[in-house]
């Protein structure tokens, strides 16, 4: 079995959708440092030819509390400030009026908890492409929780029965494919092909979140990017 793990984004780019169409069971890990820095609470799509934020707002962010123990803020103004974006950036797109409809519940949407509410977005996105792997969220697993780094990952691995584990081409340097095969486990990390699309017009900007990938892609257009990738 295929197993990958990562934590949970908010609307993520290309390569994500990569790692879970790769595998057979994705485990979105809730119960790590939640990273002030990353991807949890933010991205980017393509505003007038260039990158803009967008972002939703969480209280009382800390790095000295996990993903799941955050929540959500009750900020309708800047849900609707991040749809006014979204519809100034994308009304134009050939598949906008498929997919706003999706985007505008889910930026709705009135689950509080960071790590719940990210889950069901990764859900509903898996659904509309038409990926069918298992989403499992890491807290709800009865493993090892004292484990770290590539401890946590092999002791998930071997929880969930998985012979093969694939991770970001981020993890290149925290992982070693000799430790692991010691252990039983296969490890490839997955890089993305060089993917372009034709985006309104402008040059093309890589990247940014599958917001942008589904605006200008049908649904077959991105199960073929999907497989735009190679495992190292």
């Amino acid at each position: 079995m295929r197993l990958a793990i990562m934590q949970p984004y908010y609307f993520p780019y290309l390569g994500y959708f990569q790692l879970m169409a790769a595998v057979d069971a994705f485990v979105i890990l809730d119960d790590v440092q939640f990273i002030k820095h990353g991807w949890i609470h933010r991205n980017q799509i393509l505003l007038d030819g260039a990158a803009k934020p967008i972002h939703m707002t969480i209280d009382h962010m800390s790095q000295h509390r996990k993903i799941n123990e955050h929540d959500r803020r009750d900020d309708k103004a800047n849900d609707r400030y991040q749809l006014r974006l979204l519809e100034h950036a994308y009304k134009k797109a050939p598949f906008y009026g498929d997919v706003m409809p999706l985007v505008t519940r889910l930026i709705r949407d009135d689950e509080r908890n960071v790590a719940v509410y990210l889950g069901k977005q990764l859900t509903e996105i898996r659904n509309y492409i038409g990926l069918d792997t298992p989403l499992l969220y890491a807290s709800s697993l009865e493993n090892d929780k004292s484990k770290r780094c590539g401890d946590l990952v092999l002791d998930l691995c071997h929880h969930l029965g998985a012979d093969h584990y694939i991770n970001a081409i981020g993890g290149r340097g925290l992982y070693n494919k000799e430790r692991f095969a010691s252990e039983g486990v296969q490890l490839d990390f997955i890089e993305m092909q060089p993917v372009t699309y034709r985006q309104a017009g402008h040059p093309f900007v890589p990247n940014l979140s599958i917001i942008d990938v589904l605006m200008y892609n049908s649904k077959q257009d991105v199960r073929q990017l999907l497989d735009a990738y190679t495992l190292v």
